[in-house]
């Protein structure tokens, strides 16, 4: 009798303890944010350097190719990392990184340094992405969806913040002096929040949220290795929506803006088509993740590739700034479902064995597409003054990923489905 009083106060006191996975996601979205911020900004950019240096567009987005290309590199290298050393050490060391790399773009004189601090050290500051994503999916099996969701609204904070203060930095100081003050921000925002991060509830004393306390390694060790997903469909599926992906949303972010300028809006009103984009796409994260975790993965992959064909056919017409941001509405639906489930999809197919470099390996398919994206758009553009085919092709694109997601079924003999 003594003893069942006294398990049952200790089963009150687990049940009455602060879970700090919650802390966890509240420290992803906030350094997703900052991270993204250098992306997202991107964009602004163009206008600057053209004026300064006279280079091409194509040349410009050459530099967001190459950051997109080795930033699917890095995201693996970052992952198996992350599993070898301290989650802590190698974030904090990314966002010093970041720091530097911002300052190094403040002082480019020439397109290889463009292509250097941009394309690789840059990028190499971001690749901590994947990660800290498969650290959420570590401390959930329950609510995965939901709190990936939340976690991926920070990088529509950062789609929504970072343009109109890029462009506010721009105007009131300079493109060499917006650089810096990003600089220093990033770096005393992401090094701190990095010493309180924990890779495994383990760490915390606790087991993931909605498993069994008396069981709690039991859903972190299910799954395969890298080796084994490669040799299944699913994956090369979930490959192919990435690219799709990525390379249709990283265009739009490198080049709608001064598609919008050249359309006649100014700066400013250009630049919030991001913001509305990035705004949106915080809702979108959220309602699709909850969505994805009461209906399933599949059918929200779906829908949202069917915004994103959608809004590609409506950028074809749209020409008045009203037009051009019912675009960044409908885009930024698109972005939720499609952001926030990669994660959730490949724990439900591939286990968290794994994970976070099935993952990263799965995304240096969008790396290629979100390298691939800017670059074509801009060659297109330079060739014919004109960026409609890469809008017709961007939307087809999104109608041949909705096959793809209708072709991806379960993996026979999955026992680690989400509960």
């Amino acid at each position: 009798m003594v003893k069942e009083k006294e398990k049952t106060a200790l089963n009150q006191e687990v049940k009455t303890e602060f879970f700090y996975g919650y802390i966890i996601v509240a420290l992803v979205f906030l350094i997703l944010t900052i991270i993204f911020v250098a992306v997202d900004i991107y964009g602004i950019f163009f206008e600057p350097l053209i004026a300064e240096f006279k280079w091409s567009r194509t040349i410009i987005s050459g530099a967001s190719a190459l950051n997109n290309l080795t930033f699917g590199i890095f995201i693996i290298i970052s992952a198996k990392l992350c599993e070898k050393f301290s989650l802590r050490l190698i974030v904090g060391a990314c966002g010093i990184l970041l720091g530097l790399g911002y300052f190094l773009m403040s002082q480019i004189n020439s397109v290889w340094q463009l292509y250097l601090y941009f394309g690789i050290i840059i990028s190499f500051s971001t690749s901590i992405y994947i990660a800290l994503i498969s650290t959420i999916a570590r401390w959930f099996v329950k609510r995965r969806g939901l709190m990936t969701g939340i976690a991926y609204s920070g990088l529509g904070l950062a789609a929504t913040v970072g343009p109109p203060v890029a462009n506010w930095l721009i105007t009131t100081y300079d493109w060499r002096q917006s650089f810096l003050i990003l600089g220093i921000a990033s770096t005393i925002i992401i090094v701190p929040a990095a010493l309180f991060l924990k890779r495994d509830p383990q760490h915390a004393g606790q087991s993931p949220y909605g498993t069994s306390s008396e069981e709690p390694n039991i859903h972190v060790l299910q799954g395969v290795l890298l080796q084994e997903a490669l040799r299944t469909r699913q994956f090369w599926l979930i490959c192919g929506m990435y690219f799709i992906f990525l390379f249709c949303h990283i265009l739009v972010l490198v080049h709608i803006v001064i598609h919008a300028i050249g359309l006649g809006l100014d700066p400013a009103s250009a630049a919030n088509i991001l913001a509305i984009y990035g705004f949106v796409s915080i809702i979108s994260v959220n309602i699709m993740g909850l969505s994805g975790d009461r209906f399933g993965n599949r059918p929200i992959f779906a829908i949202s590739f069917l915004l994103l064909a959608i809004s590609f056919f409506w950028l074809l017409i749209a020409t008045q700034t009203w037009q051009l941001y019912l675009f960044a509405v409908i885009l930024g639906l698109s972005y939720g479902g499609m952001q926030v489930l990669f994660s959730p999809l490949v724990a439900e197919l591939f286990g968290l064995k794994a994970h976070g470099v099935i993952l990263g390996t799965a995304a240096f398919g969008g790396a290629i597409g979100a390298a691939l994206g800017p670059l074509f758009a801009g060659y297109i553009f330079d060739e014919i003054g004109s960026y409609n085919p890469t809008f017709i092709i961007c939307a087809v694109l999104a109608i041949i990923a909705i096959a793809l997601t209708l072709l991806l079924k379960p993996m026979p003999g999955n026992t680690w489905q989400k509960q």
